[in-house]
């Protein structure tokens, strides 16, 4: 997780009034009042994903595929209650945040829900996307769920709770005495609950570069509040003369009268990997592992084919049988530490060696085929998320899927879903400012896919557009979409943005105009790692005009961009795009 000294937090009122965003999958069916002229209409989106790797792969019933969860979804923790299992990833302020996935095979995950889907639980305000959620926990008890969480864009450290993991789910305990990121809470089994955080350094005293500690306190469930001040259970690392850099992510377990501790450490990059620490009381001591990390992958080959890296982050879990299992995060990059993906969920066994648990292979190349686990494989049909898959979506629903996200809470409504339409306001909020403007996407799952949309839109003057979006964060992204030029005609056209090319401003670098009787732009992005080209029709059976071919998409990736998060893929509209 990303390492920085806690923000200042302000405390989220409790009386803030539900919107009409309170859950944002929920829109009312419209009636006849809609003015369509008044938004921009998508028909349906079409995801289609195709990854060289997959094509040659051939998996049996015995199998799985690695990642679990493709596209971005950092941060993966898990529990088991019975016979079921459920895993929550990192959203930082992507709205709903927190999703919540439930298998009964560990490999089929079918999200159920959001955790944070109301205004009142989690207000983004203007932070920068890779602000907001970071680095969740879930654990089950006594009939509870429980997530804790950062809200590094604001209460700091709280916790979430929910009899049923498909919600609703509390607004935030506040936890102001836990400090740093990354939290765990642990019930252990004489009744009482820690929470373990990565902090700063004691006494904020650096003794080198990336230098952090992991601390504990208990706390009450009754009282809902710490009961006990801070205590320093790992300074650093694994072995200070080495300066170990970043430990963080730390989860809590106990088994055969050890408590154990997992943590990352080295940093999210290419040093990223995972530790083990033990005792035999819970404050500590804690003994590093002789053979530490459990999981890396920064010693291997950077070509090797099927390159997956950066992995660490873990969480464990103890399947009925006796087997343990690990969930933790990687990227596949398609070259160097270029990938546009994000950080992914990826899984592999855990197996116990005199006492201390390593991730089988987690040393060695991550594999993308595996055994699975010992589990009878689940019959439901559910949508996959990996492999190469077809996603389509005519919006024929009350209810957006929830596979789709917006930028930032909403403070009003400006989407309606009606007559197998998605109608999107444009809004003088643009795709360049740090708001919620108007935008509904989802991830790139794929080092190679293709997305497109059809779109009903008539802009009103110069300074509106509409259209689909390749969007790393709002100074890294690629727009093709519809404007009225100079002339007063409509126009396609390709807009690109990054930092490293003209200073972060906003270019043109391929447009069309269109005829008179062009109502209705299809218009399609496909991806091929690095390469990302631009396509258009103005008929449903018409072949693909190409706009702009084999553009570079490296301002995409995480390395040039920055930040946490992962490509989305979006439908967007603004009536302030362009610049007066």
């Amino acid at each position: 997780m990303f390492r920085t000294k806690r923000l200042d937090i302000k405390l989220v009122s409790a009386v803030i009034l539900m919107s009409a965003f309170s859950s944002c999958k929920k829109i009312s069916q419209k009636s006849q009042s809609v003015v369509y002229s008044d938004y921009a209409v998508f028909d349906w989106f079409d995801y289609r994903g195709n990854d060289d790797a997959y094509i040659n792969l051939s998996k049996s019933e015995s199998e799985y595929l690695n990642p679990i969860l493709a596209g971005f979804y950092a941060d993966p923790t898990i529990c088991r209650v019975e016979d079921k299992f459920y895993l929550v990833n990192s959203s930082f302020c992507y709205f709903p945040g927190l999703p919540i996935f439930e298998s009964t095979d560990l490999v089929n995950w079918k999200q159920i829900g959001n955790i944070i889907n109301r205004r009142e639980q989690a207000d983004f305000g203007n932070s920068r996307l890779s602000g907001g959620m970071y680095a969740p926990t879930i654990r089950y008890h006594k009939g509870i769920f429980y997530v804790i969480c950062t809200n590094v864009s604001g209460v700091g450290n709280f916790i979430v709770t929910a009899k049923n993991p498909t919600g609703p789910w509390s607004n935030p305990i506040v936890l102001p005495e836990v400090n740093g990121i990354d939290p765990d809470i642990f019930f252990d089994e004489d009744g009482k609950v820690y929470i373990t955080h990565n902090g700063p350094p004691p006494n904020n005293v650096s003794l080198h570069d990336g230098h952090r500690a992991i601390y504990m306190l208990e706390y009450d469930l009754e009282k809902q509040k710490t009961t006990t001040a801070p205590k320093l259970v790992i300074n650093g690392g694994t072995d200070m003369a080495k300066k170990p850099v970043w430990i963080e992510g730390p989860h809590v377990l106990k088994k055969d009268g050890f408590y154990y501790m997992i943590c990352a450490q080295g940093g999210t990059g290419f040093n990223h990997s995972e530790v083990v620490f033990r005792s035999k009381n819970v404050y500590g001591p804690y003994e590093s592992y002789a053979s530490n990390p459990i999981l890396t992958q920064l010693h291997l080959d950077p070509n090797r084919k099927n390159l997956i890296s950066t992995t660490g982050h873990a969480d464990f879990v103890e399947l009925p049988n006796g087997e343990w299992w690990s969930v933790f995060l990687g990227c596949r990059p398609y070259e160097g530490d270029l990938y546009n993906t994000g950080r992914e969920t990826f899984m592999m066994p855990v197996e116990w060696k005199n006492g201390w648990p390593e991730i089988k292979g987690g040393n060695e190349p991550i594999p993308m085929k595996n055994k699975r686990p010992n589990l009878p494989l689940s019959k439901e049909k559910i949508e996959p998320n990996n492999g190469n898959f077809i996603w389509h979506d005519n919006f024929d629903s009350n209810e957006l899927s929830l596979k789709w996200n917006l930028i930032r809470t909403p403070s009003e409504k400006w989407y309606e879903l009606t007559n197998g339409k998605l109608l999107i306001k444009p809004r003088k909020e643009s795709i360049h400012t740090e708001t919620n403007f108007s935008f509904i996407g989802r991830r790139q799952q794929h080092l190679k896919f293709q997305a497109s949309i059809k779109l009903e839109f008539s802009p009103r003057d110069i300074l509106q557009t509409a259209g689909l979006t390749a969007f790393q964060n709002e100074k890294h992204y690629f727009l093709i979409g519809k404007r009225l030029n100079s002339n007063g005609k409509e126009e396609v056209f390709v807009e690109r943005t990054a930092e490293k090319i003209n200073s972060g401003k906003s270019e043109i670098i391929s447009k069309k105009e269109l005829s008179d009787s062009d109502k209705t732009l299809f218009v399609k992005i496909e991806g091929n790692g690095r390469l990302y080209s631009f396509y258009y029709k103005t008929a449903q059976n018409a072949d693909w005009v190409l706009l702009s071919k084999d553009v570079d998409g490296s301002i995409l990736s995480t390395k040039e961009a920055g930040g946490f998060v992962g490509t989305y893929l979006a439908m967007y509209a603004s009536s302030e795009h362009f610049e007066k």
